[in-house]
């Protein structure tokens, strides 16, 4: 049993508490026995997420346009995909410079529809990303949140917007709650991915591609506990 933990553990990076080992015990191994027991043996061979809190980047430059409002207004439910999308952009510190991500997370299940990686936090990051995420959203009555960082008030992000007949969103200034979603997704990703590894002999080029390896699984493969419980109950 003990061993089976560790093994669950070790092969997804290290990030799976007590609630996704039950679930991995129960679908790799068919051993099906309570979170508190999971927890115990858990603590009793030493396995812990890693957690750390981190100031996040910020790309607010004051207002060059009108104000966009905030439609979402934190509310991040619905019932269908690409209707509610969130984007933001996040940076990691490498030995020759730091790698930005700049995601577009649909509400409906918290996933990164695409992404973009890069070296540097520019409007060709996040106007890529978009047209990327254009080609699977479509036209689609789709309301796109982001906070009020430059990328997305210059003029081409806006045309971009225009033409796709997308709808803009944005949080009130320096209120990270407005895009919680997104900012959970950039703490979730962190605290498996970055903060528990020694990146000093990491370069960029080679960071994002164990990023992109990572993005992967965690779009494929990662066990999602909500979605998880919510089929087991339909069945």
């Amino acid at each position: 049993m003990i061993l089976k933990k560790k093994i669950i553990f070790n092969e997804n990076y290290k990030c799976y508490g007590y609630r996704r080992i039950k679930i991995a015990l129960i679908d790799t191994f068919n051993i099906n026995i309570s979170e508190k027991v999971v927890r115990r043996l858990m603590k009793q061979i030493g396995l812990f997420v890693y957690q750390k809190r981190k100031r996040k980047y910020s790309s607010y430059e004051g207002e060059i346009f009108p104000k966009v409002p905030n439609l979402l207004n934190r509310d991040f439910k619905v019932d269908k995909p690409y209707t509610k999308v969130l984007t933001d952009i996040t940076e990691f510190s490498l030995k020759d410079g730091k790698v930005y991500l700049s995601p577009l997370i649909d509400c409906y299940d918290g996933l990164p529809i695409v992404y973009t990686c890069g070296t540097s936090p520019n409007s060709e990051l996040t106007n890529t990303m978009l047209i990327k995420g254009h080609e699977i959203i479509k036209n689609n009555n789709c309301t796109i949140h982001n906070d009020r960082g430059f990328h997305y008030r210059v003029p081409s992000r806006i045309t971009l917007m225009d033409k796709f007949g997308y709808t803009r969103s944005m949080s009130k200034k320096g209120c990270s709650p407005d895009n919680s979603m997104c900012e959970g997704f950039f703490g979730t990703i962190k605290n498996e991915f970055y903060y528990p590894y020694d990146w000093t002999e990491t370069t960029c080029s080679d960071f994002i591609d164990k990023l992109n390896k990572y993005l992967k699984w965690f779009t494929e493969k990662r066990i999602k506990v909500r979605l998880w419980k919510n089929l087991k109950t339909v069945q």
